[in-house]
């Protein structure tokens, strides 16, 4: 496929462009800052401005599509993860203002450019308790696709309208358009260098409900989606099948969750940020979990 990424740039979208590459898809990388990767795309630009959304939707990716003499070939889908990417990096409104037009921004354009399937990423912090003030407990575990989204942060508010909004764009246009709620993010070297921190200290964990998405399941998820078309608009959660500490599932809930509703029976290492709605409509299957990338056998 021919595939246009925003944000390839930032610390999932330089893990899952590569692997979208590998898959054989040419993608086409615009960002702020160019994605320094043997063959990707990259084009300038800000979100925040349509005209740049309307201009890379229907632009080369590459001086090689001039030879043909046909004119500008169509983008097969986009993938948005451009954003500014938690609280605490700008100010609040420039975060909401930002995650919220440009999301807007592009998928206007792409619409109007005619593609028909959207993946864009939303967040965990939806459920509101990443960025609460103080702690938030779950409304009951494990956290699936139709448990609350009243945060009360700038970042999470815009991943909650910008739900809305493909909401919407999809209600005008019937495409496929998939919300992705990302969790906390894992790039490989990430696993020596901060997992045996987490098993030390567990509640370190607690603002991500324990839970992580490897960069490269990531990948693996946005291909998913990107076979699987006709589903209009839905959104699913994105985690790995385990917790990001070593303690069990009955252990995190005495310690962590007392009185907080059980809706199934876990298993002794089971997320409690389930993944269930994308391995049931995608057929997504998570491959890399923390115990493959640790020395000490102790911590497995």
């Amino acid at each position: 496929m021919r595939i246009l990424f925003t944000g390839g740039s930032g610390k999932a979208g330089k893990h899952v462009v590569p692997y979208l590459l590998d898959k054989g898809h040419r993608v086409v990388n615009v960002d702020r800052v160019p994605l320094d990767h043997p063959g990707v795309d990259n084009r300038i630009a800000d979100i925040k401005d349509p005209g740049h959304m309307h201009d890379v939707m229907q632009s080369y990716a590459g001086f090689d599509e001039l030879v043909h003499g046909t004119g500008v070939p169509s983008f097969d889908a986009v993938v948005h993860f451009a954003a500014v990417p938690r609280i605490l990096v700008t100010g609040d409104n420039e975060t909401y203002r930002t995650n919220v037009m440009g999301t807007y921004n592009v998928i206007d354009a792409a619409l109007k450019a005619g593609i028909k399937k959207i993946i864009f990423a939303s967040s965990e912090t939806t459920y509101a308790i990443c960025f609460w003030d103080g702690e938030k407990k779950p409304d009951y575990l494990p956290i699936d696709e139709e448990h609350p989204t009243v945060p009360m942060d700038s970042y999470a508010m815009s991943k909650v309208v910008n739900e809305a909004t493909a909401r919407s764009f999809q209600a005008r246009s019937g495409a496929d358009i998939y919300g992705l709620r990302i969790n906390n993010v894992i790039e490989p070297h990430e696993y020596k260098q901060d997992f045996p921190g987490y098993i030390a200290d567990p509640s370190t964990r607690l603002r991500n409900i324990f839970a992580y998405i490897d960069a490269r399941d990531l990948g693996e998820m946005v291909e998913c989606c990107l076979k699987t078309d006709g589903l209009g608009f839905e959104i699913f959660n994105v985690s790995n099948d385990d917790h990001s500490v070593a303690a069990t599932t009955p252990e995190l809930l005495e310690q962590f969750y007392q009185g907080v509703p059980v809706k199934k029976e876990m298993g002794p290492n089971e997320t409690f940020y389930s993944n269930e709605k994308a391995k049931r409509l995608l057929g997504y299957a998570p491959q890399h979990h923390w115990r493959q990338y640790l020395d000490d056998p102790t911590m497995a």
